[in-house]
């Protein structure tokens, strides 16, 4: 508690240094550039707004009611997405992990360091429906397409949290360790895992809700799941079909929300 109240007083201290006039300045500055932002996009053309809020209407009152009588026909579309976002995620998890271990500057040389992260950063150039339509051209249509394109992506950002992860482990335990031999292997084992476990899977989980929602638009481009019905609706203006499709997709990712925090509080709150 003790150093606690004393980073809190010294970022009060700082705070007053600072001035009220210079936050203030600086909260009007960054009004000022969003306003120009949102100034050369059209937001202020008020004929625009007016337009499209007329348009938002009319394609409301065409969503509704929803079409429930296509149920059965996205139900194993809608299962495809859950299985491309599943193997996605543990697929790009395998990968993730010892990519992270090698980005970590506490174990490994500078040179490596760098040769990892510039891969993490390469993968995470390409959005994942990019990745979608590349690997499209690989593999071919369908779901398989589709999981390699979210175990890419997962890949990219996972690697990168872990990297970051594991350089915030306490280097007194590395280095203890390594006083009494021991080698890398064992310092990814012993100590970064332990250490670890818990943030590394949140992170998994919390990208694995990131990859169903991902996952349902993949389909836009033939790389499998809902999103494929989502497009055949949305060009033959089936609106109503189409909030069935957003219906189900919504309660599926709220199933996994709910599942995610009962496995956060189950067992990775626990000391």
């Amino acid at each position: 508690m003790g150093m606690k109240a004393e980073r809190m007083e010294r970022r009060m201290t700082v705070g007053w240094a600072l001035g009220p006039w210079r936050e203030f300045g600086l909260g009007l500055g960054m009004m000022a550039v969003l306003a120009a932002l949102l100034y050369r996009m059209g937001f202020f053309e008020a004929g625009r707004l007016l337009q499209g809020g007329l348009n938002l209407a009319r394609f409301a009152r065409e969503m509704f009611p929803p079409d429930l009588g296509i149920l059965p026909t996205i139900g194993g579309a809608l299962l495809e997405t859950l299985e491309m976002a599943l193997a996605g995620t543990l697929l790009g998890f395998l990968f993730s992990f010892p990519l992270g271990a090698l980005g970590s500057r506490t174990l490994f040389p500078a040179a490596v360091v760098a040769a990892a992260r510039l891969l993490m950063a390469a993968i995470r150039t390409v959005p994942s429906l990019l990745w979608a339509v590349l690997m499209v051209i690989v593999v071919g249509l369908g779901p398989l397409a589709g999981t390699l394109a979210l175990a890419f992506y997962t890949v990219g950002y996972l690697a990168k949290l872990y990297a970051e992860l594991f350089e915030g482990i306490d280097p007194e335990i590395l280095e203890a360790m390594r006083g009494v031999g021991a080698k890398r292997r064992h310092l990814i084992r012993y100590v970064l895992w332990p250490e670890s476990a818990n943030a590394v899977l949140s992170q998994l989980l919390f990208m694995l809700e990131y990859n169903i929602r991902a996952s349902t638009v993949l389909g836009l481009v033939g790389a499998g799941g809902i999103g494929f019905y989502m497009q055949i609706y949305l060009s033959t203006m089936a609106y109503a079909r189409l909030t069935t499709v957003l219906l189900t997709v919504l309660l599926l990712v709220l199933a996994m929300d709910g599942l995610s925090a009962w496995i956060r509080r189950r067992y990775l709150l626990n000391p």
